[in-house]
């Protein structure tokens, strides 16, 4: 006998209930003790066509999804900005290197091109030369290579001090020029202004010319050459007694050996009318007065006594310039053979200067004359110190080297034509004379 199964009515649609109940519509809420079925459902509905199967996701899902989508959206979207952000400082660092770049080229142009010749030129100015003027310099006895170039310079005859000197230095030239008046035709080179200027003066004088290191006599025969007045005349007016009342500097000069030596400054003049001696020599002592009022002779004394012990009267100073005018052929070597005749003076030793005597004979000595001359005052090679006057006129250069002379050791000097060698020892000075000899 057949029997039928048993119908379990708690399966219905599908879908495990407890009996009883029925299934809820779609659009009912599930009861709370169906939670699993309810979220089973939610999830997916399986909707079933022949063969296929499409899972279709819920609405709770896709939201959940929606939300993650926009987040991921966002980050995208901010790493772009920050991309893009980090590309456009990336341009702006290059932009303002470039920037510095370019402004510092720019400065280093103007400099180069602007700044550096406003400099060359404010040190070493040029300047145009109109060829073909004739103008007329005169170079001062005594004058150095750096004065002649002063002179020629600011008279248009050359565009470059520097370009002059050193042509000069290229033909060894620096002791060659001759002091007087030269007329000379602009657009010459250097090279042939030099050699112009190494022949002498090609323009006759005008005036009186009173070279520096000319001696009293020296003077007289000037003035008796150019005015006509005796030289016998003008040697017993040249009394420094004479003039001490005016030219109250002179009073040394009277306590000495009432001698003008060293007063008449040397320099051109140019007197109205017919000049007697009295008139020429007041002159030149007014000229001397002019000239060394710029200068500190008490000065000069305070740093002597502190330098060497050396306590001078302005005599004894110029005295000293006299000498320097002597030796000394140049503006360069001035400041050392000052330093060499106070540091000989400071050590108690000789000064051993052959133009002294020369001084006092008139004429060169020679080397008997020097050894033998002893009881002539003005033999430095026997007498220790300075001789009793000034030996010459010397110049404003000479003087200023007497005030200031260089701080040096050198206790000797060796000056030629071609030779300037300042030794500190006497082996040194041997040496010295030795190479000159070799060389000639």
């Amino acid at each position: 006998m057949a029997v039928e199964p048993e119908t379990d009515t708690s399966f219905v649609g599908g879908t495990h209930f407890k009996e009883g109940k029925e299934a809820p519509k779609a659009s009912e809420e599930f009861p709370e003790d169906c939670a699993v079925a309810k979220e089973t459902l939610q999830d997916t509905t399986e909707v079933k066509s022949g063969l296929e199967t499409t899972r279709a996701k819920s609405p709770l899902k896709m939201a959940h999804i929606s939300t993650r989508s926009a987040a991921a959206t966002k980050r995208a979207a901010r790493g772009a900005i920050n991309h893009r952000n980090k590309q456009a400082r990336r341009r702006s660092r290059v932009f303002m290197a470039l920037l510095t770049l370019a402004l510092i080229v720019a400065a280093a142009g103007i400099f180069i091109f602007v700044v550096i010749p406003k400099i060359t030129d404010a040190v070493n100015p040029t300047q145009t030369i109109t060829n073909g003027e004739e103008v007329t310099v005169t170079i001062p006895d005594g004058a150095g290579a750096s004065a002649v170039a002063d002179i020629l310079y600011k008279n248009k005859v050359i565009a470059n001090k520097a370009e002059f000197l050193a042509q000069l230095k290229k033909q060894q030239a620096d002791q060659t020029i001759k002091s007087g008046t030269y007329k000379i035709v602009t657009g010459m080179t250097p090279a042939e202004i030099i050699r112009l200027l190494s022949e002498g003066p090609n323009v006759a004088a005008e005036g009186l010319v009173i070279p520096e290191g000319y001696t009293v006599s020296q003077v007289a025969e000037a003035v008796e050459k150019y005015y006509g007045i005796s030289k016998d005349e003008f040697m017993a007016q040249a009394k420094a007694s004479n003039y001490v009342d005016d030219y109250p500097f002179l009073q040394d000069a009277v306590n000495a050996n009432d001698s003008l030596e060293g007063y008449l400054f040397p320099k051109t003049y140019n007197l109205d009318g017919t000049p007697d001696a009295n008139s020429i020599i007041r002159a030149m002592l007014d000229q001397y007065q002019q000239e060394i009022e710029d200068v500190n002779f008490d000065a000069a004394r305070v740093n002597l006594k502190a330098r060497y012990g050396l306590d001078f009267t302005d005599q004894q100073i110029l005295t000293v310039a006299s000498i320097i005018e002597k030796e000394a052929s140049n503006q360069e070597d001035r400041g050392n053979v000052s330093s060499v005749l106070y540091n000989r003076m400071s050590q108690n030793m000789p000064l051993q200067s052959d133009t002294t005597l020369a001084y006092s004979l008139g004429r060169e000595a020679t080397a008997d004359e020097l050894q033998s001359m002893t009881d002539d005052p003005y033999n430095t090679y026997a007498h220790d110190g300075l001789p009793p006057t000034p030996i010459c006129s010397p110049g404003l250069n000479s003087i200023k080297a007497a005030l200031e002379p260089n701080t040096t050791e050198y206790l000797y000097f060796w000056i030629t034509k071609n030779e300037h060698v300042f030794s500190k020892t006497y082996d040194e000075h041997l040496e010295a004379i030795q190479n000159s000899k070799d060389k000639a």
